[in-house]
């Protein structure tokens, strides 16, 4: 049976990561806004006496403004808006734009689209009148990013955290472990890896936040708009980098090759040099330049996502890249590991010892830094289990507890395992092919002697039961990190827990509404798909029922009360008499058959036309449709 290569073996590994991301994002629906939208001016579903001269936004966090980051339409669906946004006395949390002077009455439209601080796209829009409401044709865009820009970007996303985890496990396998020809594959791969997807995502960036489609990839205009914010300034600050880090590639495993050349140990040069603790000066040098690069790639993360907004950035950000910088050494650690051991040679079992000792480290770095994150983003334990970000985190957690226990049984085995023994004496070489072979003939009597010195090499390097056990046992962790690394990315894209709750505070008390307690609309209303699984019922609550802002939610089950998980429900208003809507409901995700929205506006009082669309599968849907009576 044909043994795999290692760089096949990396290749399965990354078609295998990229399907599971696919997987887990789309599951994972929409990632919720970072930024709440806390207060409008006028206020959301308002009517003022006098048009204002401006429209100005408030958000709980600062937010990254474009050139139609707010437009204001007019009943006609006319913008009516003049000049570039910008923010409010040049505060970050705010966005304000100018409207034209004379606007006649009537109900205008505000779409806005930002993005987050912390590099994540958010939008949304909302009404209010100019002297009393009008009939409008302008139906309010729904927030969100083109499915095809999304996927991509988060495959993106994937592919840089993989790169990144694979270059630094894989060039500090090589200094402390053993370098051989596998573990350099491992390292340059990650390199290859890290700069493309970087320049993908720079590339998509423009679309990404602006909610643009695949065909605007190459605009121009919108990559320049991309490196004039931080997260853009980041991937090109990540690229700069990579130029550095490929000059210590060439250091690292370059002096490697050459110091063995001149010491005339050829054979360790194919197979592997010393780990850098046997030579010091380059040790510490590469020690250094390698870290400064290293630390440098991981806070083009820290500095543009997470970490750098919400509660003490100062301490979270290096606190960040600790963490992903163990998370390199041991994710990427392990790769390296599983390509050196597949090698033909058997590696020695300090190799194994060191990189058993450096992982240990890793992973308590890991759990220290871990927890601080966690009790930073998700704040509490409800928030813990009632939101995506603490679910996900939960998910990651039963993750690295499975890797732990591999580990133990890999140290286990590497306790038991015996040094690989070079054969003594010198390697007899098959006789070369005699002057009158033809050169056909010659190059088919190298492919056998490679050939036979290959099988030799894994004959040697299976003859201890413990290596094979060991190599499965790492093989195993190296799937489980793929998970891993899908599930920290699905992460990195969902709104934290803190913050998702206290969105939910801002959007209960926008406005001076009326308190939750103050009422509740309840509509049933049964559906029929036509499809398999299609029956079943919706029921639709406002909180609190009255004009302004309300918090839907949308529970749907099946006939057996059961809650049912359909792949798309959606809900809006029309307020048919005034000639207002539809207003689409911005529904997230809470759990299976649990959808909400909080926050969403209602303009005001009336007999208001909820309409229903469920969706079974890929054909078969079906839309609903019930009055409600919404009162002052």
């Amino acid at each position: 049976m044909r043994t795999p290569t290692a760089g096949r073996l990396a290749a399965l590994l990354g078609t295998l990561a990229a399907a599971l991301l696919c997987v887990l994002t789309a599951g994972a629906g929409t990632a919720s806004a970072h930024a709440a939208l806390t207060a409008t001016d006028p206020r959301q579903g308002s009517v003022v006496p006098t048009a204002p001269a401006r429209i100005e936004l408030t958000f709980s966090e600062g937010v990254l403004l474009g050139a139609d980051s707010v437009r204001v339409l007019d009943p006609q669906g006319t913008r009516v808006d003049t000049g570039k946004p910008g923010h409010t006395d040049g505060r970050s949390e705010t966005a304000s734009v100018a409207l034209r002077p004379g606007i006649a009455n009537g109900t205008y439209t505000v779409a806005w689209q930002a993005v987050s601080a912390d590099s994540h796209p958010v939008a949304g829009a909302f009404t209010f009148s100019v002297g009393a409401p009008s009939k409008t044709t302008v139906e309010a865009p729904v927030a969100g990013t083109d499915p095809v820009v999304g996927t991509l970007y988060d495959i993106g996303r994937y592919a840089a955290y993989a790169g990144f985890a694979l270059l630094v496990g894989g060039c500090v396998f090589a200094g402390v472990c053993r370098a051989s020809r596998p573990v350099q594959k491992i390292a340059v791969g990650g390199w290859i890896t890290l700069f493309l997807s970087t320049a993908v995502l720079l590339l998509l960036r423009g679309a990404y936040t602006g909610g643009k489609g695949a065909g605007s990839v190459l605009d121009l205009a919108l990559l320049g708009d991309a490196l004039s914010t931080k997260p853009g300034a980041a991937m090109l600050t990540r690229l700069l980098l990579l130029s550095a880090a490929a000059v210590f590639l060439a250091v690292l495993f370059g002096s490697y090759a050459r110091e063995d050349s001149r010491e005339g140990a050829r054979a360790d040069a194919r197979e592997g040099a010393p780990p850098l603790r046997d030579r010091p000066a380059l040790a510490y040098g590469l020690a250094a330049g390698g870290t400064v690069v290293a630390a440098g790639l991981a806070a083009t993360w820290a500095a543009a996502e997470h970490a750098s907004q919400g509660l003490q950035p100062w301490l979270a950000m290096p606190v960040d890249v600790a963490h992903l910088l163990a998370v390199g050494v041991w994710l990427g650690g392990l790769a390296a590991l599983l390509a050196a051991l597949r090698a033909d040679e058997a590696l020695p079992r300090d190799a194994v010892r060191r990189f058993s000792r450096l992982a240990f480290g890793a992973v308590c770095v890991l759990v220290v830094t871990g927890l601080y994150q966690a009790w930073r983003q998700v704040g509490s334990w409800s928030a813990l289990t009632g939101t995506d970000y603490g679910r996900w985190l939960l998910v990651k957690v039963s993750l690295v507890a499975v890797m732990v226990g591999g580990a133990a049984f890999s140290r286990r085995w590497t306790v038991r395992l015996a040094d690989g023994v070079r054969p003594s004496g010198p390697r007899t070489a098959a006789p070369a092919a005699r002057t009158t072979d033809s050169p056909e003939r010659a190059a088919q009597l190298a492919r056998q002697r490679a050939a036979v010195a290959k099988a030799a090499g894994k004959r040697r390097r299976d003859a201890d039961p413990a290596r094979a056990g060991l190599r499965r046992s790492v093989l195993a962790e190296a799937a489980v990190a793929v998970v891993l690394l899908a599930v920290t990315t699905v992460l990195t894209t969902t709104q934290p827990g803190r913050a998702e709750v206290e969105q939910e505070r801002a959007g209960r008390t926008d406005g001076g509404t009326a308190p939750a307690t103050a009422g509740r609309t309840d509509v049933t209303i049964a559906y029929d798909t036509g499809g398999t699984n299609g029956r079943g019922t919706a029921r639709v609550a406002l909180d609190p029922g009255r004009p302004g802002a309300n918090t839907v939610d949308v529970a749907l089950t099946d006939p057996a009360g059961r809650p049912a998980d359909v792949p798309e429900a959606t809900v809006s208003f029309t307020e048919k008499e005034k000639g207002i809507g539809p207003l689409r409901v911005p529904l997230e995700r809470v759990s299976a058959g649990r959808l909400r929205a909080s926050g969403f506006q209602l303009p005001m009082a009336g007999r208001w036309q909820l309409t229903l669309t469920v969706r079974t599968s890929e054909i078969d849907q079906v839309t609903e449709i019930e009055n409600v009576e919404i009162n002052d």
